[in-house]
C-alpha cells in the first residue's frame, strides 16, 4: 500500500493537487492556446499585406529572437525579483501588445512592420515570464514534485500546440484575423488573474538584492563550473538541433512526400501531440525504471525513428504513427534536460541558469530548423530527414563523454545562516573589494591529500561568488599553504557564505583533520585600499580562527 501510495504520490498528475500550481498551470495552457492562434494569425495576416517572403518569414523570428537575447539578463531579474511579480509584468505586456494589435487592426491599420513590432513585445513577454513561471516551481512544489511539473509543462504546450494552429487556421479563415487577436487578448486574462489570486511562500533573504550585472556575472560563472548543467546544456541544444527537423520540415512533408493539404497537416500535428501526451503520461514509470542518460538516449532514438520513418514513408497513416515517435521523444527529452537543470540548481541561481539553458536550447532549435532547411532545398528533403536522424544518433552517442546525471535531490541548498564577523572598520555593504586569506600549516605527508580538496575548495568557493581564487605554498616553509580569493564588496562576502551547502561546510573538517597535529587553519579579511586614497591611519584586517 506505501508502493501505491508513493507512486500515486510522485506521478504525472501529482503537481495538480497544489492548488497554486494548478490554477497558473491550466490558465497558462488557455493563454498559450491563444497566442498559438494569434501566431497563425500574424503569419496569414503579413502574407496579404506583405509580398516579402522575408517578411513573413520574420514573423515567427521576432516572436522567438527576444526569449535568445534576453535570456540571461531576464534570468537575473527573475532571482532578484518577486517572481510573481515578473510573471504578471510579461503576462500583461503580452495582453497590451495583443490589445494594441486588435484595436489598430479594427482601424485597419496593418502596416507589415507594425505587425512584427507586436510579435517582437509578445515574445519579450514570454521571454520575461517563462523563466520566473519555471523558476516558481521549486517554490511551490516539493521537490520530489518536480519532474512530473517539468513534464506537465511540456506535455501541455505540446498538446495545445497540435490544437492551436489548426484551431486558429479555423477561426482566421471564419471570422478573420481580428477575431482571433482580440480571443487571444481576452485569454491573457486568464493567467493575470490566476496569478493575481495566488500566492505562494518563497525563501527570503536578509541581504539587499544583487545589482543586474553582478548577477548575471554570477549566473553565469556558476553555469560553467557546473559540469552537470553544462553537460545539459551541450545535449540540450544538440538534441533541439538534431530534433527539431520533424516540426521544421512538416509542412514539406505533407505537401511534397504525402501531396496531401492543410487538413493532413493537421491530422500529422495531431499525432505529434498524442505522441507527446503518452510519453507525459508514461515518464513517471520510466524515471523510476531508467536512469536520466537513458531517458535521453531513448528520446533521441524516438526522434531518429520518426525522422527516418517520415523519409520512407508516402502515406499519412504511417507518417502520423511517426509523428507519435517524435513527440514522445520530443517530451522525453525536453522533460528530463528541464528537470536536471532545475535540480542541479539551488534556488538563488535557479531562474538564470533556466535562461542560459534555454537560450542555447532555443537557439540550437532555430539553428537547426536553418540547416535542416538549407539541406532540403539543396539536396533533398528526404536527404535533410536523414541526415538530421544520424544526428540525433550522435547526440545519444555523445552520452558517453558527456552523461547526464541521475540526480534526484538537490544537495545544493544553501544553508543560509552565516555568523557576520566583528570587525574594526566601519565596513558599508558596499566598501570593496575585499581580500581573504586562510593560512594552512599542512605535514608534507599530507600534501597530495590537501591538494584534492583544495581543488574542490576552488570550484565550491568560484561558485558561490568567490573571484581571482589562488593557493600558494611557502617556498621556505613547505608545510605553509595560504588560499586567497577576492569579492567584490562586503556585501558580496557575506553573500558568498549564505549559499554555502552542507556538503561546502564539511570540506572545512577535512582540513582540520589534515592539520590536527599542526596549527589550525586562520583565515584573515583584508579591505582593499588603493595607495592614490591612502589614509594616515592603516586599515586593521579582521582575524578569525577556524
Amino acid at each position: 500500500m506505501d508502493a501505491i501510495d508513493d507512486r500515486a504520490s510522485t506521478g504525472l498528475l501529482a503537481p495538480l493537487k497544489n492548488s497554486t500550481f494548478r490554477s497558473i498551470f491550466l490558465a497558462s495552457q488557455l493563454s498559450s492556446l491563444g497566442w498559438l492562434m494569434q501566431t497563425v494569425a500574424l503569419s496569414w495576416l503579413m502574407a496579404t499585406v506583405s509580398t516579402s517572403d522575408v517578411m513573413v518569414a520574420l514573423v515567427q523570428a521576432s516572436s522567438t529572437l527576444p526569449a535568445f537575447f534576453l535570456a540571461i539578463f531576464v534570468g537575473a531579474i527573475a532571482d532578484n525579483y518577486s517572481r510573481r511579480a515578473v510573471m504578471i509584468v510579461g503576462r500583461s505586456l503580452m495582453m497590451a501588445a495583443s490589445a494594441m494589435l486588435t484595436i489598430l487592426m479594427a482601424f485597419g491599420i496593418t502596416d507589415p512592420w507594425m505587425i512584427l513590432a507586436f510579435s517582437f513585445l509578445d515574445g519579450c513577454g514570454i521571454a520575461l515570464s517563462d523563466p520566473a513561471w519555471r523558476a516558481s516551481l521549486g517554490d511551490m512544489l516539493e521537490r520530489r514534485h518536480l519532474p512530473a511539473a517539468v513534464t506537465l509543462l511540456n506535455v501541455g504546450f505540446n498538446t495545445v500546440r497540435s490544437v492551436g494552429p489548426a484551431l486558429g487556421g479555423i477561426i482566421v479563415a471564419v471570422f478573420g484575423p481580428l477575431v482571433t487577436f482580440a480571443l487571444t487578448t481576452l485569454g491573457f486574462v486568464a493567467p493575470i488573474t490566476a496569478l493575481w489570486r495566488s500566492k505562494w511562500k518563497v525563501q527570503g533573504s536578509s541581504l539587499p538584492r544583487e545589482a543586474l550585472m553582478t548577477a548575471i556575472y554570477d549566473g553565469l560563472r556558476f553555469t560553467a563550473i557546473s559540469s552537470e548543467i553544462k553537460s545539459t546544456i551541450v545535449r540540450g541544444t544538440l538534441f533541439g538541433f538534431a530534433s527539431t527537423s520533424t516540426l521544421a520540415l512538416l509542412p514539406l512533408v505533407a505537401r511534397d512526400i504525402l501531396q496531401a493539404g492543410p487538413v493532413s497537416y493537421g491530422i500529422l500535428m495531431g499525432g505529434f501531440g498524442a505522441g507527446a501526451l503518452f510519453a507525459g503520461l508514461m515518464n513517471p514509470r520510466l524515471r523510476r525504471m531508467l536512469t536520466q542518460e537513458w531517458l535521453v538516449v531513448l528520446a533521441c532514438m524516438s526522434s531518429t525513428v520518426c525522422a527516418i520513418s517520415l523519409a520512407l514513408t508516402s502515406t499519412l497513416t504511417p507518417a502520423t504513427i511517426a509523428l507519435a515517435f517524435g513527440g514522445a521523444g520530443w517530451v522525453t527529452g525536453w522533460s528530463g534536460l528541464g528537470t536536471n537543470v532545475q535540480l542541479a540548481s539551488p534556488r538563488w541561481v535557479v531562474g538564470r541558469t533556466i535562461s542560459i539553458y534555454s537560450a542555447f536550447t532555443y537557439g540550437g532549435i532555430a539553428a537547426g530548423s536553418w540547416v535542416w532547411g538549407l539541406v532540403a532545398e539543396h539536396y533533398s528533403l528526404t536527404a535533410a530527414l536523414a541526415t538530421s536522424a544520424g544526428a540525433a544518433l550522435l547526440v545519444a552517442a555523445l552520452g558517453l563523454k558527456l552523461p547526464i546525471s541521475n540526480r534526484s535531490e538537490s544537495e545544493l541548498e544553501p544553508l543560509g545562516s552565516f555568523s557576520a564577523p566583528a570587525v574594526a572598520l566601519d565596513l558599508k555593504p558596499r566598501s570593496g573589494p575585499i581580500l581573504v586569506t586562510t593560512e594552512y600549516a599542512i605535514p608534507e605527508e599530507n600534501a597530495e591529500s590537501f591538494l584534492d580538496l583544495m581543488r574542490e575548495r576552488r570550484r565550491v568557493q568560484s561558485r558561490v561568488g568567490a573571484r581571482q581564487w589562488t593557493l600558494t605554498r611557502d617556498v621556505q616553509d613547505s608545510s605553509h599553504w595560504v588560499e586567497t580569493f577576492r569579492t567584490p564588496t562586503w556585501i558580496d562576502f557575506h553573500r558568498l557564505h549564505h549559499r554555502l551547502t552542507a556538503a561546502d561546510k564539511i570540506l572545512d573538517d577535512e582540513f582540520m583533520k589534515l592539520s590536527q597535529y599542526t596549527r589550525p587553519p586562520r583565515t584573515t579579511i583584508l579591505l582593499e585600499r588603493s595607495t592614490s586614497a591612502a589614509r594616515k591611519s592603516a586599515p586593521v584586517p579582521y582575524l578569525s580562527q577556524k
